[in-house]
């Protein structure tokens, strides 16, 4: 893999040419994700353009899943949040006056609550990094999210602490505005966290419906 890099980036101008990453893969795991429905390698599948084909392997089909399956998919997506992460860097960012930072490191952790959101919900999530979009997307997970940011004035710098926290010199982010950010974004945690662990138990009631509803046909 090392020699396949070195070859594409011979000759390329790194001031002008955007890096393109490598992801090496095993094609059994490809398979493997391809069949349990894995959202990145599906849409690999089906968007991505076969350079070279040995002949040798074919890839799988996704399937559907069960309720089993969905539940640890969802659960599995849930725990590897980093939003708690991107909020405790915050925290201890704000002690030490960085609230620049601070505001890019909120905006880190609402865009991954957004995204545990839907992951857990859908078991998809295309990357976005837009809070206004991410927030639309959600909304019908619970009527709770709405009200997380109802003043449009925190919501605006914290969407644009993403790009201007890091490039802009001339953004100003003040310690009162990081005051008022904070349980915002605590709260976004304590919504995101109960309505994805009431989604993922919600599985076993819908699979013990589902085997009722199957033994009542059978009779």
């Amino acid at each position: 893999m090392d020699n396949v890099e070195g070859i594409f980036f011979t000759g390329k101008d790194f001031d002008r040419d955007a890096p393109v990453p490598f992801i090496n893969d095993d094609i059994k795991n490809f398979n493997k994700f391809i069949g349990e429905s894995r959202y990145f390698y599906t849409q690999v599948k089906e968007e991505g353009i076969i350079l070279y084909n040995s002949g040798k392997y074919k890839l799988s089909r996704r399937r559907k899943l069960n309720f089993d399956e969905i539940k640890e998919q969802a659960q599995e997506y849930f725990d590897k949040k980093n939003a708690n992460d991107f909020l405790d860097t915050a925290k201890y960012n704000y002690d030490k006056g960085k609230y620049k930072l601070v505001s890019f490191l909120l905006h880190q952790a609402c865009e991954n609550y957004y995204y545990a959101i839907r992951l857990t919900f859908t078991l998809r999530n295309n990357k976005q990094h837009n809070l206004s979009k991410l927030s639309s997307s959600v909304k019908r997970y619970s009527d709770e999210l709405e009200t997380v940011f109802h003043k449009k004035r925190l919501f605006t710098l914290l969407k644009a602490a993403y790009v201007d926290a890091r490039y802009n010199p001339h953004f100003v982010v003040t310690k009162e505005d990081i005051d008022k950010l904070i349980p915002k974004v605590e709260s976004l945690r304590e919504i995101t966290e109960r309505i994805c662990e009431e989604w993922i138990y919600s599985y076993d009631e819908k699979k013990l419906i589902l085997y009722f509803l199957i033994i009542t046909l059978s009779i």
